[in-house]
């Protein structure tokens, strides 16, 4: 069994389809997509023993949070601690481990539930399930890359977009369990949580079986790596280690951590939010369909904005996504107050597109930057602002609101100043994106990186 999943067994045969390797980076981010589908929990958890309303004994939306903060925080610290991990060993052992700790963890969080632990919840679907999401997440960025030099954005859309869309599944998926479930005395989560942590370990160890990596020195038939110059693309080679001693590493860093910051907030409070900022008009299953469409932006943005950073270039296409998610912040607000959901779902929905367009053209960022053979270990290292983020973004959205419902202001209106706090950030963020320069010579590897 160890044998099988070492990297020697996933390298692929000569004439081997590379477009045989997009759908088990598929299987995988399909299936830890979920994440983004875990608010339509959120509600449901502040019912466990009120079932119709919460009880007093019931946590509240605050404190359930941050089940999806603790994921993010875990997911950042695995992919940095893993990157360097995964490169050595290669795909497929880091995605069969993802599966049994993504799978697992659900089942360790429906034993949570079922005793009223949010301790364990926490452990379960937050720390272990988050370190299977970050070791998940990363283990088939680098492998696509290499089967595709020629399109690097396209690439990592690839590999990424299907966390994007994983909501889009997950999110009426979840839904129906749960009302399938559903008992005069229960809410069905804890079945739901072993129904899906089932499905997705079976999926995604699909992905592992199916994932191959190419053999040493291939490269596309007719490819010829480009001679001509470009300001922010090296040919050489920066160590992980290395890559943070420099600014450029730590502005990357901030511009993925206002980026990510600005878009996972809603994410996290999806369903609830619009509930809220639409009481009367939306119901918990319309809800369910908003995380739903916000997936489908989000899915789509990974693969749309990555490849279209393989025309304008990384830097240009994160100065689109800092300036329309700006007027997008502010613009939300008003269409709210109008009444019109279907605007204010579009304007979410163009958002989170760029929010996952910003995961997505990071890894060819990192690799025009870095150089494309320790890319990995970076990409993973810079993750950790994802986990600063997934803290910062939900605390935002949770805290900004509760100080206001506490201060009188009526719920549908209780997210205006964070949507405006979220447009100061992506502000900043552009800044920092602007200040972004090639590596200086002197942090380069002293022989360039061989062609891969």
């Amino acid at each position: 069994m160890t044998s099988f999943l070492d990297r020697e067994r996933t390298v692929a045969p000569a004439g081997y389809n590379r477009w045989l390797v997009p759908p088990a980076a598929l299987c995988i981010h399909l299936s830890i997509g979920e994440a983004y589908a875990f608010s339509v929990f959120n509600l449901p958890l502040t019912r466990l023993i009120g079932l119709g309303k919460p009880a007093a004994s019931d946590w509240s939306l605050t404190d359930i949070g941050w089940i999806f903060s603790v994921a993010i925080v875990f997911l950042g610290l695995s992919a940095a601690f893993g990157g360097a991990w995964l490169d050595r060993v290669g795909p497929r052992k880091a995605m069969t481990l993802a599966a049994l700790c993504f799978g697992g963890g659900f089942m360790v969080a429906a034993l949570g539930v079922s005793m009223h632990s949010l301790l364990i919840v926490f452990l379960g679907y937050g720390v272990l399930g988050g370190i299977g999401l970050g070791i998940g997440y990363i283990s088939p960025v680098r492998t696509l890359m290499t089967w595709f030099p020629d399109r690097p954005g396209m690439a990592t859309g690839l590999a990424i977009m299907g966390f994007g869309g994983g909501a889009m599944i997950a999110a009426p998926l979840s839904v129906l369990l749960m009302h399938h479930y559903a008992t005069a005395t229960s809410l069905g989560i804890v079945p739901t949580f072993v129904t899906l942590g089932v499905i997705y370990t079976v999926f995604m160890l699909f992905g592992a079986l199916i994932v191959r990596v190419p053999a040493a020195g291939w490269a596309p038939a007719g490819y010829v790596p480009s001679t001509s110059s470009q300001k922010l693309v090296t040919s050489q080679s920066v160590t992980a280690a290395q890559a943070m001693n420099t600014p450029q590493f730590f502005l990357i860093w901030f511009v993925l951590f206002l980026n990510v910051t600005a878009g996972i907030g809603v994410i996290s409070q999806a369903s609830p939010m619009i509930q809220e900022m639409f009481q009367g008009h939306v119901t918990a299953v319309t809800a369910a369909g908003f995380v739903g469409f916000l997936s489908l932006f989000n899915m789509g943005g990974r693969f749309f904005w990555a490849s279209l950073s393989d025309r304008l270039g990384r830097k240009p296409t994160y100065f689109v996504f800092f300036g329309l998610g700006i007027i997008l912040y502010i613009l939300v607000p008003h269409t709210a107050l109008l009444g019109s959901v279907s605007i204010t779902a579009l304007c979410f929905g163009v958002i989170l597109s760029m929010y996952g367009g910003g995961f997505a053209t990071l890894p060819a960022y990192l690799r025009d930057i870095f150089g494309l053979r320790h890319v990995g270990a970076i990409h993973g290292r810079t993750l950790t602002a994802w986990s600063a983020a997934g803290v910062m973004g939900p605390v935002l959205v949770d805290y900004i609101r509760q100080y206001q419902l506490n201060h009188g202001v009526p719920k549908a209106d209780a997210y205006t100043v964070t949507l405006y706090v979220m447009a100061g950030l992506l502000l900043i963020g552009g800044v920092c994106n602007a200040m972004i320069s090639p590596v200086d010579a002197r942090h380069h590897e002293a022989i360039a990186s061989p062609a891969e």
